[in-house]
């Protein structure tokens, strides 16, 4: 076990070991849950470790939709604030910032973007554009059919990236795309357990954290980070009275096998980013057809990076499915060895792993999700990041009041 006399080994481990001394300290009658509430209760967000210097991401609002789709993929992030440049340097943040820009809302506003009845649609009849103009109808559909595959010809995202449409759009034109407006922040007083809950029940990928006085962006938690943290205090007590439970005794996976959303191999590949859009997902696997319940890979809304930034991957290719999009992506990865991580690998862990060694291989793989298998290879169930931060903390009755009620609004004309 860690002890309070050893110096922590990174500034997570030491959030860690406040989290130890306030559960030493909490009153006997309390269960362990209870215990935990209380601890992330007693702790400011502002405690939580800043981001490396070379994650700290914000994109002004004239950037080139091109530059912004570069940026998110050389610092490997889903989604970065945007600074409105026209901004007052005196700025509350409110007026600093108007949005949340993210890899998904830049694909479906393309693809929007490029229908007929938008103002914005090119009016020369242009291949791209009816190419566009195909994917936006199949978009609009409940299914993405075979049929649907040739909208996808290996030379498509090479058309529409060299295209006048995207060079020309600036990042503050697609503010629609956006997920607030600006967005939904938390200040440097408010507690660990707010921003816990509302990574996992309330479903937010990110929680920015404002500092008020300065009107900035301070920090910007992740569910990544969270996990970081948690495999950080690997050791303490508090930890190990959590994280030595196996997965069955906290519930998980609370997505089972039948629950999976899922694409086959031959079905497009645009198939897999219309359901993670419609059903709101982060990512989805690629599933053997006529191969039960077995998988070949995992497609994750980041992974969009690779139909905009090296669409000429695909130019051999008749058509893009699943399975061709998995075997092209690797291929990249592979020639670009330490530029991305790894992509497409299928993650998976048995239904004997405890939390801690679920969270241990999540931080060490950086991933979002894992599949729980069976020594066949049988999907059996599927665990993400916020299912684990669901287990670690529970919203009191009444916790959160009136919180929500000064939340702006999403823009009408949202897509995302």
């Amino acid at each position: 076990m860690v002890t309070m006399e050893e110096s922590p080994r990174s500034p997570e481990a030491k959030v860690g070991l406040r989290v130890e001394d306030l559960w030493d300290v909490q009153e006997a009658q309390l269960s362990p849950d209870e215990k935990l509430n209380a601890c992330f209760e007693s702790i400011p967000v502002s405690a939580f470790p800043l981001p490396p210097s070379n994650q700290e991401v914000e994109i002004k609002s004239d950037t080139s939709l091109a530059e912004a789709v570069k940026l998110l993929a050389q610092h490997n992030i889903l989604s970065a604030p945007v600074v409105d440049v026209d901004a007052p340097e005196d700025a509350s943040w409110i007026d600093r910032y108007i949005g949340i820009v993210e890899f998904a809302g830049i694909v479906v506003w393309i693809l929007h973007q490029s229908d007929p009845t938008s103002p914005r649609s090119p009016s020369s009849g242009s291949a791209i554009s009816a190419a566009v103009n195909g994917i936006t109808s199949a978009f609009e559909h409940e299914t993405l059919g075979l049929e649907s595959a040739m909208t996808t010809s290996g030379n498509f995202f090479e058309d529409l990236t060299s295209s006048q449409l995207y060079k020309d759009t600036k990042v503050h034109d697609i503010s629609g795309s956006f997920r607030w407006a600006p967005f939904l922040a938390l200040e440097r007083s408010n507690s660990f357990l707010t921003m816990l809950l509302l990574l996992s029940k309330y479903k937010m990928k990110s929680v920015p954290v404002v500092d008020l006085g300065a009107g900035r962006i301070q920090n910007i938690i992740t569910q990544s980070s969270v996990i970081h943290m948690l495999a950080e205090c690997v050791g303490l007590q508090w930890f190990e009275s959590w994280g030595t439970k196996k997965l069955s005794q906290v519930g998980l996976p609370m997505v089972t096998h039948n629950h999976i959303i899922k694409v086959y191999e031959d079905e497009p590949v645009l198939q897999a980013f219309k359901l993670m859009r419609k059903k709101r997902i982060g990512g989805l696997p690629v599933m053997k057809r006529g191969g039960g319940s077995r998988a070949i890979g995992n497609i994750s809304l980041q992974d969009v990076q690779f139909l905009l930034t090296a669409p000429e991957i695909y130019h051999d290719y008749r058509s893009i499915t699943a399975k061709d999009f998995l075997t092209a992506v690797r291929s990249y990865i592979e020639k670009h060895e330490g530029t991305f991580p790894m992509s497409g690998e299928l993650i998976t862990c048995n239904t004997d792993c405890t939390i801690k060694e679920l969270i241990q291989l999540l931080d060490h793989e950086k991933i979002h999700r894992v599949y729980v298998a069976d020594n066949d290879g049988n999907l059996k169930g599927l665990i993400t990041l916020r299912d684990i931060i669901s287990r670690l903390v529970h919203e009191p009755r009444g916790y959160f009041g009136d919180f929500f009620d000064g939340v702006l609004p999403m823009p009408p004309n949202s897509r995302v």
